[in-house]
C-alpha cells in the first residue's frame, strides 16, 4: 500500500491536520518513531491503518532518552528514505520537528512513571524512560490520535507508555505491535545496522535461547533453571549479558520459580551492540 505523504514540521501544522479529519468524523492513529525505518515500524504503520482512517508517523531522534555515553550523535538517519518507507506502508502524514520545536528555549517539564521504569532498562539507563515519557506524551498531546502504536520489542516502554496515559487519563488507546523478525529470529532493529558480519550471524542466538527458555519455563522448569541455562549458552557464544529476567506480563514485577505465565525479557551487548529482545511464557506457537 502506498499513499502521497505530506509531510509537517511544526504542531501547529500537525494539530491542523488532525483536526481537519477529526472535524469530518475520521479516525486517526500515530505511529511514533525515531526514523531509521525497517520492516519493523512498517508492520506498524500497516496495523494502524487496519485500526483507523488515517495514519500518522512521526520521526524525531530524542536527545532525552539517549544516555552521556550512548548512541545519539550516531544513531541512524536518513529522513528522505524513511518517508518514502512510510509512504510505501501507508502514512498520510509524517511529523519531523527539530529539537527546538519539541524542546523550546526555557524548557523544564519531565515525565516520570515510577514503579515499573525501575528495573530492566530502567536500571543500567536511568534517565531513559523519563525521556521516553516525556516525547511520548508530548507527542501524543501535539497529535491527539484516537489510537498510537508501539511495538513490543520495547516491552518494557510499551507498559510504560499505557501507564502513563491510564495514569494521566489521556484519551488515546495505546496498542502493541508484534515484534517482526528477520527469518532466523533475529529482532528487527535500527541498531542491528552496527553488527558486524560475524556480529550478525551469532546474533539470532539472542532470540533462541530465550524461547528455549520459554518452553523451558512452560514444561514446568524453574525460572532460575531456565534463565541460568540460557545465560550460560549466550555467555558461550560471546554475548555480555545486561540483563535476563523472567516478569509478570502486565506489571514487570519479578518471577522465581515456576510460573504460568510470564515475560521473558533479555538485553545483551554483541560486541559494541547493545541487542534487547522479548518472548512471552507460555511461547508462541
Amino acid at each position: 500500500m502506498s499513499t502521497e505523504l505530506e509531510i509537517v514540521r511544526t504542531v501547529a501544522d500537525l494539530r491542523a491536520r488532525v483536526a481537519a479529519w477529526h472535524a469530518r468524523g475520521e479516525t486517526v492513529a500515530m505511529v511514533p518513531t525515531m526514523g531509521a525505518i525497517h520492516e519493523g515500524h512498517m508492520s506498524l504503520v500497516q496495523q494502524a491503518n487496519r485500526l483507523a482512517g488515517h495514519v500518522v508517523a512521526s520521526i524525531f531522534v530524542n536527545p532525552l532518552q539517549f544516555g552521556p555515553n550512548e548512541d545519539f550523535a550516531a544513531y541512524p538517519r536518513g529522513k528522505a528514505r524513511d518517508a518514502a518507507l512510510l509512504a510505501q506502508a501507508g502514512a498520510a502524514l509524517l511529523f519531523t520537528p527539530n529539537a527546538n520545536e519539541m524542546y523550546p528555549e526555557g524548557f523544564a517539564t519531565k515525565v516520570h512513571v515510577a514503579g515499573i521504569t525501575g528495573g530492566l532498562c530502567g536500571a543500567t539507563r536511568p534517565a531513559h524512560f523519563d525521556g521516553v515519557a516525556t516525547v511520548v506524551t508530548k507527542l501524543l498531546l501535539q497529535c491527539t490520535p484516537d489510537i498510537a502504536i508501539f511495538g513490543e520489542k520495547d516491552y518494557q516502554q510499551l507498559l510504560v507508555i499505557q501507564r502513563l496515559v491510564r495514569d494521566l487519563n489521556v484519551p488515546i488507546e495505546i496498542v502493541g505491535g508484534p515484534i517482526v523478525r528477520e527469518p532466523d529470529g533475529l529482532a528487527l532493529s535500527s541498531r542491528n545496522a552496527y553488527l558486524s558480519a560475524e556480529e550478525r550471524e551469532t546474533a539470532p542466538l539472542l532470540h533462541a535461547a530465550i524461547q528455549q527458555a520459554s518452553h523451558e519455563l512452560a514444561a514446568g522448569l524453574s525460572a532460575e533453571q531456565a534463565l541460568e541455562s540460557a545465560r550460560a549458552a549466550l555467555e558461550a557464544a560471546g554475548f555480555r549479558v545486561d540483563y535476563l529476567e523472567a516478569r509478570d506480563p502486565e506489571t514487570l514485577a519479578p518471577l522465581s520459580g515456576p510460573v504460568a505465565s510470564a515475560r521473558i525479557l533479555v538485553a545483551a551487548f554483541l560486541g559494541k551492540t547493545r541487542l534487547i529482545d522479548n518472548v512471552p511464557v507460555p511461547p508462541q506457537a
